[in-house]
């Protein structure tokens, strides 16, 4: 029913680890949070690039969460749901197996989405039903933009980035990665370049083994 776990450093096992500055196009408010890994809370920045908002929103909004705590990255056994403190998910416990770096046509379980940010990974997220073009190209920009990775190359691999939609998100354009979140009412390449530029591979593990196909876990 469940295919057995692999390990991060590609053999069976349940090994397991904590991440986090973005940027923005134009002008942008920086907000103090609260219950930070660093004691002084996330860091929340809001932009407003000139961007058209996406359909069902009134304007272009950016809002970058760094610093955010993550309690724990234990493994849990597949199929064992997880609740998430972020939307998007930011780090906590999560499944054995990551989900194989590339772009996905369906969801992806997010108890394996944050086993791919706790490698470094950028989970690139969308959920804007007719207007999911322009966002994969604007996704598909950044990760050319950001080029590839020499632990990802001998695997097979370009990068850590996996592209998905996600019919739990609050916004139709998000990023995550272990201890930050992205999330965007537009589209703005320039912050999103920002983001990736200053979180991927900041995860507690800094690898690019393969992964699993999420459809062959098989849950009841």
């Amino acid at each position: 029913m469940i295919l057995a776990a692999c390990g991060d450093d590609g053999t069976d096992g349940t090994a397991s680890g904590g991440g986090g500055g973005g940027g923005g196009s134009t002008t942008g408010t920086t907000l103090p949070g609260s219950g930070g890994s660093t004691g002084s809370g996330p860091e929340v920045t809001e932009l407003r690039p000139a961007a058209e908002p996406l359909p069902g929103f009134d304007a272009c909004l950016v809002t970058i969460t760094t610093g955010i705590a993550v309690p724990g990255a234990t493994h849990v056994a597949a199929c064992t749901p997880v609740e998430y403190a972020t939307n998007p998910p930011s780090g906590g416990d999560h499944w054995g197996s990551w989900a194989t770096f590339r772009t996905y046509d369906a969801p992806i379980p997010r108890e394996m989405v944050v086993h791919d940010l706790e490698h470094g990974a950028i989970a690139m997220l969308h959920d804007c039903e007719g207007c999911e073009a322009p966002i994969l190209a604007a996704f598909e920009e950044v990760r050319e933009s950001h080029g590839g990775d020499e632990k990802c190359l001998p695997h097979g691999t370009v990068a850590r980035f996996l592209t998905a939609p996600d019919p739990d998100l609050d916004h139709p354009v998000a990023l995550a990665a272990w201890g930050a979140t992205y999330v965007a009412t537009c589209i703005d390449v320039e912050s999103l370049e920002a983001f990736v530029a200053s979180h991927y591979a900041k995860g507690p593990e800094d690898t690019c083994y393969p992964g699993t196909e999420p459809d062959t876990i098989l849950c009841d």
